[in-house]
């Protein structure tokens, strides 16, 4: 039988340690997998303090349970801004998420007098902030609130401080979601793909808002040029 050489040997033994160091932090890395993911849902989300405001805007597609609306009216009668903003994308030429987010609003205390509903033809949320940057440039904002859902809170914040002109500053607040607990995530199927979902998200926003790092200059495109311009009503 052929007796291996001392480097041969050497050779064996450091693939042997090499192996076991690499199965020892797999091991770790599952032991401590729920607190890094747990870490990952709650680092995800940001939340500003929130000052007087011109308006408080309140993005599309709120979930089953009205919870961006919820956060919208608290913030209201906190008295931080005068209007709502009920932002909605259209489903119908005579009707959209709009109409739906300003009953939930009225539902929860906010008077419809107080409310403007702003259709759009936004397919994502660069699209739904550049028809916003519009609208407040008209309005001559100075300063707004957006209210979206807490694990889409770090994408709209990105977004909108780029699109939005550097004159209006832009604050989140993050409404709980039903279906999103940052805690545990990563135990529900519909929460593990707005988690991923957002993350992905994310590097596109970076990839597409990469020339407005620090710009903060408002696109000139709104909607879908084939669209209707935008409009708002109260």
């Amino acid at each position: 039988m052929k007796r291996l050489s001392r480097r041969e040997r050497g050779g064996i033994t450091a693939k042997l340690i090499g192996w076991l160091c690499f199965v020892l932090v797999l091991g770790t890395l599952y032991l401590v997998r729920h607190p890094l993911l747990r870490s990952a849902g709650e680092g995800w989300l940001v939340e500003d303090p929130l000052e007087k405001s011109d308006a408080i805007v309140v993005l599309s597609i709120d979930n089953f349970y009205a919870d961006r609306a919820t956060r919208a009216a608290e913030v209201y009668r906190q008295g931080l801004a005068p209007l709502v903003v009920a932002s909605g994308v259209r489903l119908r030429p005579y009707a959209g998420i709009g109409e739906l987010m300003e009953h939930d609003l009225i539902e929860r205390g906010v008077p419809k007098e107080k409310i403007l509903r702003v259709p759009h033809d936004a397919e994502n949320t660069r699209e739904e902030a550049e028809a916003l940057a519009k609208v407040a440039t008209e309005k001559n904002w100075k300063r707004v609130i957006i209210v979206t859902s807490n694990y889409h809170t770090r994408r709209t914040r990105y977004i909108f401080r780029r699109v939005f002109p550097g004159k209006i500053a832009v604050s989140v607040a993050g409404a709980r979601d039903g279906d999103f607990d940052p805690e545990h995530w990563y135990e529900k199927r519909k929460s593990i793909k707005q988690f991923m979902g957002e993350v992905g998200g994310m590097l596109v926003a970076m990839w597409e808002l990469r020339s407005r790092e620090d710009a903060h200059t408002t696109s000139q495109r709104v909607v879908d040029p084939r669209a209707r311009p935008v409009r708002y009503m109260v």
